[in-house]
């Protein structure tokens, strides 16, 4: 089941940061799916992914 976030950062491994608004996603052993609300799709590995801090709307 895909979780919303209106604002998802994602720390790797090697300490860079990515952030994405207005995201649906899932993370699994396979690593972090990411679906925009445009409708692109992202597959973070799990090896890259470090942490995830997630906010949502009140």
């Amino acid at each position: 089941m895909m979780q919303r976030a209106d604002e998802l950062t994602v720390v790797h491994h090697d300490d860079t940061v990515s952030r994405f608004l207005d995201v649906t996603y899932t993370l699994s052993r396979e690593g972090l799916r990411l679906v925009t609300s445009c409708g692109s799709e992202r597959l973070i590995p799990s090896h890259e992914v470090l942490t995830t801090h997630v906010r949502k709307a009140a």
